[in-house]
């Protein structure tokens, strides 16, 4: 049985079809976003809930928008099953501010980082203007397509910081990790595609620009008792302890991004939450990755237990190497959008996010067996 959120008068499981649908968005960032999200989105742009004033136009302290602001943190924590003792902020700034802050209020002498990608790679800069980093392990030797495994994380370690999905080489942490130290994660692009459990971790943080909203706000669950850590001081803007002491309101919030972001948390709700989320990321998945360990062209770049369920990367094989443009071309018609990979990767991938349609991947499958028929 699938319950709808209260005073949801749209249909947010019937959100997709084929009139709706002009490109096949597989972009990794800003990425698709659940049609219904964005129709009621633009429609408080022009007009809020029928008060006769736009959500670009009310102050951010008004019981308009706090009525938004309620319903949003309330939604994350009933999808994600947040227990209690944990705070929900929204901040400007990405995921590249929290690189910043997370050092700046917990990182006393020593913290732990796990190597797996680009992201981590800068986080983990941004962490040593404040104190000692220790890399427990690194999958760069192998141009990140693993996680490594079989690392000991120093018990006298402030804090652990993860990244659980890596967008540019498509690998990803499938499982909640335990800790014998405070757990940070950066979970920009996988948030709310499987369930988490949040007693595991710290701190969760994450750009909404993936599986959430549009760009320009940036997601935080924080355990209160991980504050107070520090020795130093802390700008103002820059402490954690701010912005829990006024919800997301210690400055004027990202309004519209957020709002998004409620809608579509409440899609996520309608569909019956995020297991149910999850078991369609997993269709999806397989989908594309059979056609990938099936096709005479294409290859996967990915150890096949480390594989992502939201960016999946692969090239052509190494006799039709010269085929890759060819087929970039061949997939414009047929309305494939943001399928070309990483630079640092070269080849594709395609970001199954959340709210892209397996109609999306089919496509794609066919589009691969199409060409492979005239070319292999």
């Amino acid at each position: 049985m699938i319950i709808i959120a209260p005073r949801i008068s749209f249909n947010y499981i019937h959100y997709f079809n084929k009139k709706n649908m002009k490109k096949h968005n597989f972009s990794a960032g800003p990425s698709i976003l659940p049609r219904i999200a964005l129709e009621n989105s633009a429609k408080a742009i022009l007009d809020l809930n029928g008060i006769g004033l736009s959500l670009l136009e009310i102050s951010h302290r008004s019981k308009d928008f706090q009525a938004v602001l309620d319903e949003t943190m309330g939604l994350f924590k009933e999808l994600l099953n947040i227990p209690e003792g944990y705070q929900v902020i929204f901040l400007g700034g990405g995921a590249s501010m929290q690189f910043c802050m997370i050092p700046y209020n917990f990182l006393n002498k020593k913290a732990s980082y796990l190597e797996t990608g680009v992201w981590a790679e800068k986080a983990i800069k941004e962490a040593k203007f404040f104190g000692e980093v220790n890399v427990v392990a690194s999958s760069k030797d192998k141009n990140f397509n693993y996680i490594p495994k079989n690392y000991t994380v120093p018990a006298d370690s402030d804090y652990f910081h993860i990244t659980t999905n890596n967008t540019i080489y498509g690998s990803e942490i499938h499982s909640d990790l335990d800790s014998p130290v405070p757990l940070i994660a950066d979970m920009s692009s996988d948030i709310l595609s499987r369930p988490v459990d949040v007693s595991k971790y710290s701190m969760i943080y994450g750009g909404a620009q993936k599986n959430l909203g549009p760009a320009g706000v940036t997601f935080v669950i924080i355990k209160e008792s991980l504050l107070s850590k520090v020795e130093r001081k802390i700008p103002t803007m820059l402490n954690y302890a701010t912005h829990l002491k006024e919800p997301s309101l210690y400055n004027t919030p990202p309004v519209f991004a957020i709002y998004t972001c409620m809608e579509t948390l409440r899609w996520i709700k309608a569909l019956g939450g995020v297991k149910a989320v999850q078991a369609m990321n997993i269709k999806k998945a397989e989908l594309l990755y059979n056609a990938i360990d099936n096709s005479k062209m294409f290859v996967g770049t990915v150890a096949k237990e480390d594989r992502s369920l939201m960016n999946i990367c692969f090239v052509m094989k190494e006799a039709y190497k010269d085929k890759e443009e060819a087929f970039m071309e061949f997939t414009k018609p047929r309305g494939m959008v943001g399928i070309k990979g990483h630079r640092s990767v070269g080849g594709f991938r395609a970001s199954t996010y959340n709210a892209l349609p397996i109609e999306s991947v089919q496509a794609l499958v066919d589009t691969m067996h199409d060409f492979e028929k005239l070319n292999a």
